[in-house]
């Protein structure tokens, strides 16, 4: 096998093949230099007739020093250990592919140093072997190295958490298999798409925590995104992912290239939820036992009540109205009056389910169930003489405490099937909503504060009477009324029952 000689002084042939022949030599001591691993060739009979620059940094002799030298016995291995690397070496060069070793071989100042080869016989014109080539490196590299790779593709095949390489241009080029299974695409189906093909809410916030790794590296902690796919067969509406980030940089490369950036995430949706449900109870809870206690110290119980509603609405409601029923007009003499109509007002009905309804309003949701509830609810609502009258209220303007309403004892102008009515009809919670697009007029046509796109109507119940109806209400800038809300509000409305009733504004 020829290669570059040690002796790099000799002038070039003027011209012809010689030219040629040293151009090939230069380029190939080059490539061989240049190589990561270290690299030491011998011919058919030992001579040593290659060491790169690896191999001088690894083990501290250079290449003049190494070259033409017969074997590594003596100067760059131990004797004792001389025999069984030599026998290695000529099977590699009777054996065909590659012959994987471990050696420990000699440094310039004497210390062992574990390596890893792999030898191979070079063969020249006619398949005669020429000799054998052995490119080593240190183990713990070579270890370092495989551990790498296998906890590459450990992430990418049996991870339990979502790992997506995103390149420079903020696209996935690679993505594991979970994180395919949480997107709801498959693994190649996502690759070089834009996030925004992926995902309807929370792309911002990616795509800038993505931008910021690149620019600053991996941020000190994990950071928790919220976030809506766009695949319809999403099972929750947003999703929350654990995220964390690091920037990858091209280990070939002189300064630091960033390559992109490698996404882990996990889904803790429902430990989030978990949190924020338990949040919001222990919330509520302090809110109650801090509206009790104010209360305590009111001596007007109409007061008390008024306490009850503005610490209910803190972090729950935009606004508060309660109104008491009235007692239907006594029949005319000789008229057919219902069994017990006036009864049925006062306690909880046995053809009716207590329970949380749903009514969906306004135009934009199909007014045509609350027009059908208002037929169902207008006989033993308004239309049996019950009406409400208004008694307390939060502003609808600026911020400030309820107030007592004057005692006019004018009725309230519910339409027919208005949600309070409804309630009161049913016996138990009415939600109802304007929906995604409301119409407008919609807060105007029930009587509520303008703005109002979500409602909540729950009885006022003291000593077994029904005394009237609480009303909670958000705005656009709240989410809806939901089951736990409409037990919250019972739960409020059962105390501010209780202050009404003390104070003798519920007619007895």
């Amino acid at each position: 096998m020829t290669g570059p000689s040690a002796d790099t002084s000799a002038p070039p042939p003027p011209d012809g093949d010689g030219a040629d022949e040293t151009e090939d030599s230069g380029l190939l001591a080059a490539l061989l230099d240049g190589m990561d691993a270290a690299l030491v060739a011998f011919a058919a009979d030992g001579t040593v007739t290659h060491w790169n620059h690896e191999a001088a940094r690894i083990l501290g002799w250079t290449a003049d020093e190494a070259v033409g030298r017969t074997g590594l016995a003596g100067w760059a291995v131990r004797k004792e250990d001389a025999d069984g690397i030599e026998a290695a070496l000529a099977a590699a060069m009777r054996s065909p592919g590659r012959q994987v070793h471990e050696f420990a071989l000699l440094t310039k100042d004497g210390h062992r140093l574990l390596v890893r080869t792999q030898a191979s016989a070079v063969r020249g014109p006619g398949g005669r072997v020429a000799g054998v080539y052995c490119a080593f490196s240190e183990v713990h590299t070579q270890m370092d190295l495989e551990r790498s790779i296998a906890l590459s593709e450990a992430l990418f095949e049996d991870a339990s958490w979502g790992v997506v390489l995103v390149d420079a241009d903020l696209r996935p080029a690679v993505v594991n298999a979970h994180a395919a299974r949480t997107l709801g695409v498959g693994r190649t189906a996502l690759l070089g798409r834009p996030l925004g093909d992926l995902l309807a809410q929370g792309v911002e916030e990616l795509e800038c925590a993505l931008q910021h790794v690149l620019a600053e590296g991996a941020p000190p902690a994990a950071a928790e995104l919220w976030v809506t796919l766009r695949s319809e067969e999403a099972e929750l509406p947003r999703r929350c992912w654990r995220s964390g980030f690091v920037r990858l940089a091209s280990p070939l490369a002189e300064e630091p290239v960033p390559l992109g950036v490698a996404w882990l995430f996990q889904d803790v949706t429902e430990a989030k939820r978990t949190e924020q449900d338990n949040s919001l109870l222990r919330f509520r809870a302090h809110q109650l036992h801090r509206a009790g206690r104010a209360a305590a110290e009111c001596p007007d119980p109409a007061e008390a009540a008024a306490v009850h509603l503005d610490f209910a609405l803190a972090g729950f409601a935009d606004h508060g109205l309660a109104d008491l029923a009235t007692r239907p007009a006594p029949a005319p003499y000789g008229a057919v009056a219902d069994d017990d109509a006036d009864d049925a007002y006062d306690t909880y009905g046995t053809h009716d389910t207590y329970g949380t309804h749903d009514i969906y309003g306004a135009e934009a949701t199909g007014d045509a169930r609350d027009r059908a509830g208002a037929q169902a609810g207008a006989g033993a609502g308004r239309g049996a003489g019950c009406a409400l009258v208004r008694t307390l209220a939060s502003p609808a303007g600026a911020p400030g405490p309820s107030e007592a309403c004057t005692a006019t004892g004018i009725p309230v102008p519910y339409p027919p099937g208005h949600p309070a009515f409804q309630a009161f009809q049913r016996r138990g919670p009415v939600r109802t909503s304007a929906g995604a697009a409301p119409a407008e007029g919609w807060a105007a046509a029930r009587h509520w504060p303008d703005g109002t796109v979500h409602g909540l109507c729950v009885l006022l119940r003291s000593r077994g009477r029904t005394l009237g109806v609480l009303t909670f209400l958000r705005s656009p800038s709240r989410r809806p009324f939901d089951r736990a809300d409409a037990d919250y509000a019972e739960e409020v409305a059962a105390r501010i029952a209780a202050c009404l009733d003390l104070s003798g504004a519920a007619s007895s």
